[in-house]
């Protein structure tokens, strides 16, 4: 066992010790947290590091920090949301109500997009466990999950599998803290003996920025705290959304940076499952670690969103499709995006989708904060802000390229 596997150890089981204490929880903002932490970090961090550092090298921390800002400021146009929907309750229809009717069909089809991302990446990385080839072996067991999550859907629903979310987000957490603590002594190791490579930095603004614009789904999925009012209230989701956006952004930093010191871009590879090899070179248990947390945690969001966009849809229609036909539809469309598209196509599809919810949710925050009271901002500069984030997601909409594997 070197010092890396040392330290792998040590940190993910400190973290665990964390993450389950029982003051931690207890704590209701922290369980409001761990929905929208859960989306974010659970199929960005598997593939983002590798595409940012093979592009763009030394100065793959750059799209990093624009993809966190660009999240960061999509998700204060929700959170405004969430506040003004709570001081308008009671209202009847308006301008903004028929926006979130649209919205909310954008985000039924950017959720089904995004399962058949989330259970692609559980195919590539369950393919692994018996060989390299994550092709076609990859899609055969991406469709052997989707039919049985239709049939779970069909015979049991998904409140039972829905329990496992709290354990799978603190497993995959005490992992990503083992993984960042082993690459730190990893790099430490390489540096004290003078094996530090040499890394040419690399970014062209022209050259990045569609394919940036293009992987905004690796730092979606705070959003979700806009739909648990059901279970909180508003004042603590917005402070989850706040939260969880946070420790995902610093997680995202600190990994993109130490991946982007210790390896040139042209030993990267561009797969689905890159990073595996990259670790592997790190540490002999972070490869075996990484494809746990990487299926307990795509299976785990497939499900929620499945059942998600199940229920979206019922309300949608006004209850003319129910669930369990809805999640035909949505295994349906899985299947075919999964039989003629490859992962990183995919990667972009749901990116567009998302950027079309972003931009209409930052265009009902406009519409909103010109109506609303004068706050600390005058009326017109939030308006400007939240109208300028709208163009901001329809530009990824229409410029995101998907990443040329």
């Amino acid at each position: 066992m070197n010092r890396a596997d040392t330290f792998v150890i040590v940190g993910s089981l400190l973290a665990l010790a964390l993450l389950f204490t029982p003051r931690l929880k207890a704590s209701r903002v922290w369980r409001a947290t761990l929905t929208p932490l859960a989306s974010i970090i659970g199929s960005g961090f598997l593939i983002i590091g590798p595409i940012l550092v093979s592009h763009f090298s030394r100065m793959a921390l750059i799209p990093m920090i624009i993809l966190c800002l660009t999240g960061y400021a999509f998700g204060s146009a929700v959170r405004y949301n969430i506040a003004s929907i709570a001081r308008e309750e009671g209202a009847t229809t308006s301008s903004p109500q028929k926006l979130e009717a649209v919205a909310s069909w954008s985000l039924a089809i950017a959720y089904a997009i995004s399962v058949t991302y989330y259970l692609n990446l559980f195919g590539s990385f369950a393919a692994r466990i018996v060989g390299t080839d994550t092709g076609q072996l990859g899609r055969v067991i991406t469709s052997a999950v989707f039919l049985a999550i239709l049939v779970a859907g069909f015979l049991r629903g998904f409140s039972m599998l829905e329990r496992m979310e709290r354990v799978s987000v603190s497993i995959k957490l005490a992992v990503i803290a083992g993984l960042l603590l082993g690459l730190s002594a990893y790099l430490a190791g390489m540096w004290q003996s003078g094996e530090l490579p040499e890394i040419r930095a690399h970014w062209s603004v022209w050259q990045g920025l569609p394919l940036v614009l293009g992987l905004l789904i690796t730092v979606q999925g705070f959003e979700t705290s806009r739909y648990l009012g059901d279970s909180y209230p508003p004042a603590i989701r917005i402070r989850s959304m706040l939260l969880a956006q946070i420790i995902a952004f610093a997680i995202y930093l600190i990994y993109v940076s130490l991946l982007s010191t210790g390896f040139p871009m042209a030993s990267v590879p561009i797969s689905e499952t890159a990073i595996i090899d990259l670790m592997a070179r790190v540490s002999e248990l972070l490869p075996i670690l990484l494809i746990i947390a990487a299926l307990s945690s795509q299976f785990s969001a497939a499900l929620a969103v499945t059942g998600s966009s199940g229920g979206l849809v019922e309300e949608l229609t006004h209850g003319r499709v129910v669930p369990r036909n809805g999640y035909v539809l949505i295994v349906f469309a899985g299947l075919l995006l999964t039989w003629l598209s490859d992962v990183f196509s995919i990667i972009s599809f749901a990116s567009r989708a998302f950027a079309l919810y972003y931009a209409l949710q930052s265009a009902i925050a406009a519409k909103r904060a010109w109506n609303g009271e004068r706050l600390a901002l005058p009326r017109f500069l939030r308006a400007a802000f939240f109208s300028a984030l709208c163009l901001s997601g329809l530009l990824v909409l229409t410029l995101g390229v998907p990443v040329d594997a």
